[in-house]
């Protein structure tokens, strides 16, 4: 695919080391915990300056910084956004929530990821698609085999893996790729609501074998056990892979945060400032036209091209037995 010599061209242009990988005898030799086959005609790249950070951790750090700062959080029912109350001139003076408890304010952020389009009208500029995930529990002979395990990513199939995780004793695998949508009666694809303590194990069968099928062509030994939990994650895809980051054009007072495309978390440590530059209308030019709020897709179809990192099998709609799952 393209975008493998994109990142090439990206380590080499900034000086930064990569070794370039031109079969899968050459990946195996480099790293033999892969066991398995691998693809036939593989070629890539492996980057030892990068690796990979646990979401949970990073999230509760930040967190932590917040409440030191004297930021509120608000949870539960008084904390999920229903909608919002607005003025005659369209400015939001109140966010809705479950409780029908309403906190009002002068400037709102809506960083709602793949909730976002059932908020406020995103006129084509986002996607929610679900992708599926994978959780295998592993003995502890079997962490230490798999210690040295990369991140490894199929950017044909957008299959891909973490190391153990050295806390659960958990090896996850997942699929990025073009997803899955949940549309509802006004056509918007969204993820269903429902607090954390009651998420589902479930994924669609044409993904669990996806998962499957990632681990015979990498880790064939534990490719036929069972799944000790699978999951969707829900993304909120942009046309391009590109955020938003832009006040929204029907109300003056709505900063959109958004637009993650399955990669925002990567960017946690600089995130924050370039949102906060983009609230500021501080952005430099060229960032603040990358990040832009766009109308002109809206009577433009299926525009959700990517950034050029999905693979696999074409999006899909959840059937009606698997919407009852979710």
């Amino acid at each position: 695919m393209e975008i493998q010599y994109r990142c090439i061209d990206q380590l080499a242009n900034l000086q930064l080391p990569y070794e370039q990988l031109d079969s899968a005898s050459t990946t195996k030799k480099l790293f033999p915990v892969l066991s398995g086959p691998l693809s036939p005609d593989l070629y890539g790249y492996c980057n030892r300056t990068a690796g990979w950070a646990d979401a949970a951790k990073g999230v509760l750090y930040f967190r932590d910084l917040c409440i030191e700062k004297g930021v509120s959080f608000i949870s539960g029912a008084q904390g999920t956004v229903t909608g919002f109350d607005k003025d005659a001139r369209e400015n939001i003076v109140a966010a809705r929530t479950a409780s029908g408890h309403n906190v009002e304010g002068k400037h709102f952020v809506l960083a709602a990821g793949a909730w976002t389009n059932k908020l406020v009208p995103m006129y084509n500029s986002t996607i929610a698609t679900g992708q599926v995930l994978g959780y295998t529990k592993l003995t502890q002979e079997e962490m230490q085999q798999l210690k040295d395990l990369p991140v490894y990513l199929n950017f044909e199939t957008g299959w891909f893996v973490f190391p153990p995780h050295e806390d659960t004793g958990f090896l996850k695998v997942a699929v990025h790729g073009w997803g899955y949508t949940r549309s509802e009666s006004d056509g918007l694809s969204s993820p269903v609501t429902a607090p954390r303590s009651n998420r589902v194990d479930f994924a669609p069968a044409d993904g669990v074998q996806r998962l499957r099928q990632g681990l015979r062509e990498v880790l064939p030994e534990i490719a036929e056990r069972g799944f000790d939990r699978t999951a969707v994650c829900w993304y909120n895809d942009t046309p391009t892979g590109d955020f938003i980051m832009d006040y929204h054009p029907d109300h003056a007072n709505l900063f959109l945060a958004t637009g993650g495309s399955g990669h925002a978390f990567k960017f946690l440590p600089v995130l924050g400032k370039y949102t906060a530059k983009a609230f500021t209308r501080s952005l430099p030019t060229d960032l603040a036209e990358k990040w832009r709020f766009r109308k002109e897709y809206v009577s433009q179809g299926d525009v959700f091209a990517g950034d050029g990192s999905r693979g696999g099998p074409e999006r899909r709609e959840f059937t009606t037995e698997e919407k009852a799952k979710l």
